[in-house]
């Protein structure tokens, strides 16, 4: 989530350095440099976005007191989050449209810090990371995929709810310039409405490159060969899989699991072994 930011200078510091992490000059990763001068004037927020990155936080925290006014919050903490500013803590590009998720599911803390479907203003940006899109009203969506119709190299990596797509939705989805989209198979009952959408958007025209599946893995009493069923059952409709190793935060997730998952998480190794254990 975003932080308010008031009107002082605000520096962002982040635990570490992702795909998504703004680049301007008022961005830090980790500790304070050499470089870096104390400000009263100056506020420092700390953006976390995952919870085993908390304790690190704390400890940057201190280290950023002499500095200026420190807050910490973000995502990890699952504090409701305000209007959505570009490039403030994700990088340019990237946008969020719309907060919260009307679905409960027992493993996501989303509908947790946003109980409600929060529609935002919309700014312009070609990476989507709506919680759930299609939850929005056909209003939003259609004023999105508008915005949308400039941008190239589009991503929904926020995750569209299969049971959700409509035809209008997959027409819209045509006049696009997509790169890739992401659908969810967290769920047994997500599987259904994953076979229709793969079906009815393979139909259409899209293919397994541009047409993605975070599966969730590694939960209580999940083992190596469910999780491979259900990610050979994401390929088997028409997605490339994305393994989502589920964490929580008391025992983390062990090496073999995250070994696993690394089979399953680029596209190239994927194909591979997709293609492999379907021989």
């Amino acid at each position: 989530g975003e932080m308010a930011v008031g009107k002082m200078n605000i520096l962002r510091v982040f635990p570490r350095r992702t795909a998504m992490t703004p680049t301007d000059e008022d961005v830090r990763v980790g500790y304070p440099t050499l470089w870096d001068r104390p400000n009263l004037d100056r506020g420092i927020h700390i953006s976390v976005a995952f919870t085993w990155d908390i304790p690190f936080a704390e400890r940057l925290l201190k280290a950023w007191e002499p500095f200026g006014e420190v807050r910490i919050g973000g995502p990890a903490f699952n504090n409701p989050a305000g209007d959505f500013v570009c490039g403030r803590y994700l990088k340019m590009g990237a946008v969020i449209t719309s907060r919260g998720c009307p679905n409960r599911c027992w493993f996501c803390k989303v509908w947790k810090a946003n109980p409600t479907q929060t529609e935002l203003p919309i700014q312009k940006g070609h990476i989507v990371y709506d919680d759930n899109l299609l939850a929005c009203s056909d209003t939003h969506i259609l004023k999105v995929f508008d915005m949308l119709k400039s941008q190239r190299k589009i991503e929904f990596v926020g995750g569209l709810e299969a049971a959700r797509l409509k035809d209008w939705h997959i027409e819209s989805l045509l006049r696009l310039s997509i790169h890739q989209m992401f659908f969810a198979y967290d769920t047994n009952d997500n599987l259904e409405p994953l076979i229709i959408a793969g079906v009815r958007l393979t139909r259409a025209g899209f293919n397994r490159n541009k047409l993605r599946c975070y599966t969730l893995i590694s939960y209580p009493g999940d083992t190596f060969e469910k999780a491979e069923t259900r990610l050979l059952q994401a390929w088997k409709a028409g997605f490339l899989p994305f393994a989502m190793l589920y964490c929580d935060d008391e025992r983390g997730t062990n090496l073999e699991w995250r070994r696993f998952a690394r089979l399953w998480m680029r596209p190239a190794a994927t194909k591979k072994v997709a293609l492999r254990l379907l021989r």
